[in-house]
């Protein structure tokens, strides 16, 4: 029987693929990371396409390969933190999919990100208030996910654990 996907949405650093990995292995199905796949469609890391061909580059690649795993069925599908900004994209996965949006603290995320070098918008002095911006400007638009995990001083095994059952009940 075919079933939707199980989108994994959130900000950077909230485990959307770790969790995306574990989550498809326990339901023996596919798993899709749409950034690891425009990096091999491109042969260079996001923060080299950024770097080189710019944001709004690859903004256009993500939308080309979110759209494209959406076309799939049972598979687990971690996008970037921005890609569900985009309408397109956010519209698609709204109408076909079944989404979650993980979120986790400010003081949380600015942990896990503040020492990476592979996360181009975290690029610039102030990584805790970059953080913060971002996050307040994507909040309003990661509600509108079909559900919602708070992710803090939870296991990953517990999180997968909730995304199963959300996806189960489907």
């Amino acid at each position: 029987m075919l079933k939707k996907n199980l989108i994994l949405l959130g900000m950077m650093g909230t485990g959307k693929s770790t969790l995306g990995k574990i989550v498809a292995k326990m339901l023996n199905i596919k798993f899709i990371d749409t950034d690891f796949n425009i990096e091999k469609n491109c042969s260079m890391k996001i923060h080299e396409i950024f770097k080189k061909k710019g944001e709004e580059f690859f903004r256009h690649q993500e939308e080309q390969e979110v759209i494209k795993s959406l076309k799939k069925n049972n598979s687990v599908v971690a996008v970037g933190g921005g890609a569900f900004i985009n309408k397109k994209i956010r519209d698609a996965i709204l109408k076909n999919s079944i989404s979650i949006w993980l979120d986790l603290n400010l003081k949380t995320l600015y942990k896990r990100t503040k020492w990476s070098k592979k996360r181009p918008l975290l690029e610039g002095e102030n990584t805790e208030e970059i953080i913060k911006k971002l996050y307040n400007e994507r909040k309003n638009i990661y509600k509108l996910a079909k559900y919602k995990i708070n992710c803090d001083g939870i296991s990953k095994k517990k999180i997968a654990k909730k995304i199963i059952s959300f996806y189960e009940k489907n």
